[in-house]
Formats: structure tokens, sequence, C-alpha cells
């Protein structure tokens, strides 16, 4: 039979593979399955025959072969000479039953760090600063259920298979949908408190951006398949430790896409955090954060392992469209139309 799993760094070596939490979901050839506490993985099951353990397959994505064809060879020059292998720690600490896993750490400094931003707001505006703790907490939980939701819907074969296996399942979570689940569980928290929304998501919004901008740092650290195509610049990286597995040989290097994604929403969060200080109409941080983080996303799908599910454009992109248009369009309306929004 087959059984699915992914190729590990070394597997042409010791013949194995290394087994994957795509052990619990059926078979499908496009379906990535990521580590616990991943966000997401974009790289496809690789099929592993048990019956002839020596004629294994090894999968790339559609994009990814696109550009290996068009640099006329399976290999760039060894990462000795223009990349480097990540230092990665997909597992900070392991005690017994009990692990510790880097991108876990990372997700839950990016929700500290974003609490820290907004209670300095808060501070700041006279404020009652203990709405930060109670704003990142229904961000945190409206986040995971849309994250969860979205890649559901992505995956919705393998969903229809085996529901209960994917919804146990630790792997999994989409960006797009955590940043609508978390918008529409704040949403619910300001109107409960009778909060005026245009405000408190200007107040909310340099702390996504910072909190996003350190769980791609989670990302890189775990290498869990949000790495870009084979490049031969020289600071392509190597995740021959990647909880998802490495599915190139030796001497191809990447583009550390995650760490695009962490110099990208840095950079969104210092302006947007500089921005606050002058004068904006209510909404306008918010409001200018989905226009860049937009942006920024759809132009970075480019250099990311992700397959086409409209025009060539992938998931991300399609998604970022809408926001970005809608942000643009409520920054270009009259300021007396907001009026009734705060």
């Amino acid at each position: 039979g087959l059984r699915p799993g992914v190729v590990g760094p070394n597997a042409e070596q010791d013949d194995q593979a290394m087994p994957n939490l795509a052990d619990a979901l059926p078979v499908y050839r496009n379906l990535g399955v990521a580590h616990p506490l991943n966000d997401c993985s974009h790289l496809p099951v690789v099929l592993a025959d048990s019956r002839a353990a020596d004629k294994r397959a090894r999968l790339v994505s559609p994009r990814t072969e696109r550009v290996i064809r068009s640099t006329g060879r399976r290999h760039v020059p060894s990462f000795r000479s223009v990349g480097y292998d990540s230092d990665m720690q997909p597992v900070l600490l392991s005690l017994g039953p009990v692990t510790i896993y880097s991108y876990g750490v990372m997700m839950a400094l990016g929700f500290v760090a974003a609490g820290w931003v907004i209670r300095k707001e808060l501070q700041g505006q006279g404020r009652e600063p203990d709405l930060a703790a109670s704003l990142v907490l229904w961000a945190a939980v409206g986040g995971l259920v849309g994250a969860r939701l979205l890649f559901i819907l992505d995956t919705w074969p393998a969903f229809v298979a085996d529901p209960l296996a994917l919804i146990l399942t630790g792997a999994g979570f989409i960006w797009y949908g955590g940043l609508l689940g978390g918008i529409a569980g704040v949403s619910l928290y300001i109107r409960r408190y009778r909060l005026p929304w245009l405000r408190t998501m200007d107040i909310v919004a340099p702390a996504i951006a910072l909190g996003h901008g350190i769980g791609r740092i989670g990302c890189h650290l775990a290498g869990d398949g949000d790495w870009g195509p084979p490049t031969d610049l020289p600071w392509g990286v190597v995740y021959s430790q990647a909880v998802v597995g490495w599915p190139y040989p030796p001497g191809v290097a990447v583009h550390p896409t995650p760490l695009y994604e962490w110099a990208a929403y840095s950079l969104i969060f210092v302006f947007l955090w500089h921005r606050r200080t002058t004068a904006h109409r209510p909404g306008a941080l918010f409001w200018g954060y989905l226009v860049l983080a937009g942006l920024a996303r759809f132009g970075l799908e480019f250099v990311r392992i992700n397959p086409g599910v409209l025009l060539g454009l992938s998931l991300a992109q399609v998604m970022s469209i809408p926001l970005v248009a809608c942000g643009a369009c409520m920054l270009l309306r009259p300021a007396g139309a907001e009026e009734k929004a705060r």
C-alpha cells in the first residue's frame, strides 16, 4: 500500500521517509500537511511505496518545477558559495511527552508583542490599558477559528473524506482566514462593550503587523514550507531540517520568503506606529494596514511556493485583491462619510 510522508534530508541515504501528520489523512497529491503549530504547508504530500522503498517519489509544486526548468538545470550552485544552511530550531525543547516548537513560541511572542503595543497606545490615549488583554484574547480565538475554517475550505476534498481527522490535526492554519477571523472576534468585543470601531481598529492595526512579522520568524525557524523557489542569490537558504521535509537535492538553496515577510511587516509596523502620532481620520491606520499588508503579500507570493487557484494567482493573492481594494476605497472616502462609523 501507499503511506504518506515527507522525504527527510537524508532519505536517499537511509532509504526512509520522515513521518508526517499526513499519516492521519487520506492521500491527496495536492494536499500539504504541516507539523503541529505550523500555520500551513505548501509542499505536496510525498507518496512512498512501502512495498518498494527504493522507489520513492519526490514531488515539487508546479511553480517550482517551472523555475527549475527555466534555469535549464535541476541544481543551483552549492549553498556553500551562494547561500547558507539555515540554523533552524523546529523544536526548542523536549521534556518527555512535552515538546515545545519554535513556531508555537514565536506565535505566542507575536500575541504578547501585539498586546504590549495595544496596551501602550491605550495608555497614551488615556484609556483603560487592561482592554489590551481582552482585545488580544478575542483576536486570538477568532483568528485561530478563522484560520482553520479557511484551511478546511482550501482542502475541502480531504475534509469531506475524513472531517474529524482534518479538524483535530494540529496543522492547517491559513493567515488570511486568521486575519478575517481576528477582525470578527475584535469586532464582537467592540460591539459588546460599545467601543468606537474605527478608533479601536486604528489601535489594533500596528499590533497586527508586528505580531504577523514575529510569527513569520517562527515559520523560518521551523521550516514549515513557506519558502520560495530555488535561487542562486547569496542569501538563499537551505532548510535541511524543515519540519515538513526538504524536497530538494543537496546544493539547492531557496528564497527565505518568511524573512522577506518579516521585513515587510516590520516596516509596515514602523510606518503605522509613526503615523499614529500625526493627524489622521479615524480608521486611516486600519485601512492603510489592509492596503500595505495586502500589497506586500501579493508581491511576496511571487517568491513563495504556492499553487495557483485563479489565473495563475495563489489563494493569498486572490484574497489580497479585495482587501487592498476595500482599504483603498475607505481611505479615499470623503471625511464626512465616516462620521456614522465612529
